[in-house]
């Protein structure tokens, strides 16, 4: 099913990434792939249904790709795509700007 995006391309930005944990998620995948257990052990508060959802929202909307290893117990990685990727910029810019903000406070 394809979805119906905005008009607005700030606002499709923003349906893809505005909820907090996928920006975390995303910040965590940038320094490469991850397992589920460390992406949850690195985000630190989520809970593993949360964190599920998330990664499944992700993966359906193309900015995660999800790889399951034939193993007992099975073993589960997560990677960016190149779209996901392609978020990079927005978040350095993101990490500048908070940056800047938390000197202007001090």
């Amino acid at each position: 099913m394809e979805k119906t995006l905005p008009a607005c391309p700030v606002e499709t930005t923003l349906m893809l990434i505005s909820d907090r944990w996928k920006v975390l998620i995303i910040r965590d995948l940038l320094d490469g792939t991850k397992r589920f257990g460390e992406l949850k052990k690195s985000i630190g508060s989520i809970s593993q249904k949360v964190l599920t959802s998330n990664l499944r929202e992700m993966e359906g909307d193309g900015l995660v790709n999800r790889k399951v290893y034939a193993e007992v117990p099975p073993r589960v990685e997560y990677t960016l795509t190149d779209t996901g990727y392609s978020l990079k910029p927005i978040l350095d810019a993101m990490v500048e700007w908070g940056m800047e903000y938390k000197r202007k406070l001090n």
